[in-house]
């Protein structure tokens, strides 16, 4: 055996990863999908005083039901979508990465399949990998929209444990409307529906939340973010809403006390400034929208887009296209399906610098 003894599975295998460069190499970052606009300064303040309180007990296990934390999520989502959620409802982890995860520990492993529909979130296949869990993908329409009927048969002949749907999708930005959720719900049968719900606040003015759906399927999970809408990434705090009976079910895979105070703290205080940090979401819809409007003017195919990021292309080359961009000191994703390259909405000035960049990089290739 040859060492370390990585199983057999893993081996050879780069970590996830966007590329990260320093602000020296590429002073527009449009690559990952951040909130341009840092908490504000009262956000800040209110953090730091949370954080100076909760690091008085570090000595201490911080609450592994972090019950404070439950209730506050869930007041927030009966404003964002939601209705009746209680804190029962609620699960929560290091960032939405790990809530998949652990859904994947709880409901997948051997013998059991989890799916989705590409193009689709990159990391699903890892979590399927991690938990051991069979991976099945099926494939969206040429708009990116899902086939309703091929989806229910594919369903159907898999059988998934868990099916994985990001809506608006990583990286095309398409929503699920309700009546495509409530149909794969039914599919699914005793299987999970999770619809990652990561850039839900950024969603287009009409498209509902799959938090709404909630009270008529037992089998539905909606997650979210603080990492995007709330400009929080740094924090690391994922989040979903269910039955109570999926959420006791995850607390048997999740480890010990796996929400750090700070981390509690952290997401508490902001929480209380939601309508502030909230406050750049209109902001970034609209700047998302002429993005969108940009891109189609210049004759590039464009996929509509409810999240704060825009996919684009086709170019016979993105690398180059993506090469040329970083030239300019504008770093976006080389991401999606051949052909495309996905933008994250910054801020007007970073999205006049990438326009600037991409027209001289198309006007010499």
């Amino acid at each position: 055996m040859s060492f370390p003894p990585i199983r057999d599975e893993l081996r050879g295998i780069e970590p996830y990863g966007a590329p990260q460069l320093s602000l020296e190499q590429a002073p527009v970052q449009l690559n990952v999908n951040e909130n341009p606009y840092g908490p504000s300064a009262a956000a800040v303040a209110d953090i730091a005083t949370a954080v100076a309180h909760a690091a008085m007990t570090l000595n201490r296990y911080p609450d592994r039901e972090f019950t404070q934390l439950r209730e506050g999520l869930a007041a927030y989502l009966n404003t964002s979508g939601g209705s009746g959620i209680t804190p029962e409802m609620v699960w929560a982890a290091n960032g939405s990465n790990e809530v998949m995860l652990q859904i994947l520990q709880a409901f997948g492993g051997p013998g059991r399949t989890a799916l989705s529909f590409a193009p689709t979130y990159s990391m699903y296949p890892e979590y399927a990998r991690d938990a051991m869990t069979d991976w099945v993908v099926g494939h969206r329409a040429e708009d990116f929209s899902l086939d309703l009927d091929a989806a229910r048969d594919l369903i159907h002949q898999t059988r998934p444990s868990v099916v994985l749907l990001p809506s608006p999708n990583n990286p095309t930005g398409t929503a699920l409307p309700p009546e495509a959720v409530s149909m794969l719900c039914e599919a699914a049968g005793d299987g999970i529906l999770v619809v990652d719900e990561a850039y839900g606040e950024f969603r287009r003015s009409g498209t509902p939340s799959a938090l709404e759906l909630l009270p008529r399927h037992r089998n539905l999970v909606v997650s979210r973010t603080m990492s995007k809408a709330f400009a929080l990434a740094g924090a690391r705090l994922g989040y979903l809403a269910a039955d109570p009976a999926i959420c006791d079910a995850i607390r048997v895979v999740r480890l010990p006390y796996h929400l750090s105070a700070v981390t509690q703290a952290t997401a508490l205080a902001a929480l209380r400034h939601a309508p502030e940090l909230l406050g750049r979401v209109d902001d970034l819809r609209a700047e998302r929208d002429q993005t969108v409007a940009w891109l189609r003017e210049e004759g590039l195919e464009v996929a509509d887009s409810d999240a704060n990021f825009v996919l684009f292309g086709r170019f016979a080359d993105r690398h180059a296209v993506w090469q040329g961009l970083l030239g300019h000191g504008v770093l976006i994703r080389e991401t999606g399906p051949d052909g495309w390259l996905r933008v994250s909405v910054g801020t007007a000035d970073e999205m006049t610098a990438f326009k600037n960049a991409l027209t001289d990089v198309r006007d010499k290739t």
